[in-house]
């Protein structure tokens, strides 16, 4: 059962709602928030938090991307740190890094639509999709968009280029879609082509 595109499209509406302002950090019990753009201005806060041993969930809400330098930072904290992850609303291009640094990494409960997007160099062929986010696999996907020369990564790193991850709610439970955005289609997502046989829980996208 696919997404109807009104709710796809609903994306691209949702993200023009949104500034493009640093990341607002706040700790609320065991939970760390992250609210905006990962571009390293709030890296510091980030860090010191995570270093207090306070946190078990970083949780991102309606992060409209960020620079690769950042997701590096992010996702390598996050990794050291063994913290779960969790995506609310919008998760783009380095929140979608950060993301999937997580020990255990889910979309939010509730009824918003949550949408992954994950930048890739090139469309991933099948057998890549079964791989490509599991574990260290992420890292190296990663590591390929921000290799040197910095020129060629920069070209690489392209954030509304990638493959697209939503969940929708209805009153039967969540569908879940994938999709393929090759760039042009900006930030209305209703332009990517559906992906078949991408279920996130088996690419290990999102874990149980």
């Amino acid at each position: 059962m696919k997404t109807p595109s009104g709710w796809v499209g609903a994306l691209a509406l949702a993200s023009a709602a949104w500034s493009t302002q640093a990341a607002e950090i706040e700790l609320e019990g065991n939970r760390l928030l992250v609210n905006g753009m990962l571009d390293g201005r709030s890296m510091k806060a980030f860090a010191e938090h995570l270093a207090s041993g306070k946190v078990r969930t970083v949780v991102f809400e309606n992060s409209f991307g960020g620079t690769a330098e950042a997701a590096v930072d992010f996702a390598r904290a996050i990794r050291a740190s063994g913290v779960n992850t969790e995506a609310k609303g919008q998760c783009h291009a380095a929140c979608a890094y950060a993301f999937l640094a997580g020990k255990e990494h889910r979309f939010g409960r509730g009824f918003q639509v949550n949408a992954l997007l994950i930048p890739v160099a090139a469309r991933p062929r099948p057998e890549e999709l079964a791989s490509r986010w599991r574990g260290e696999e992420a890292n190296r996907t990663l590591a390929e968009l921000t290799a040197a020369p910095s020129e060629a990564g920069a070209e690489r790193w392209q954030p509304d280029h990638g493959v697209l991850f939503t969940s929708t709610p209805t009153l039967f439970g969540h569908i879940y879609n994938s999709f393929y955005c090759d760039g042009t289609q900006g930030r209305d997502t209703s332009r990517c082509e559906v992906l078949s046989d991408a279920d996130p829980y088996k690419l290990g996208v999102l874990t149980p």
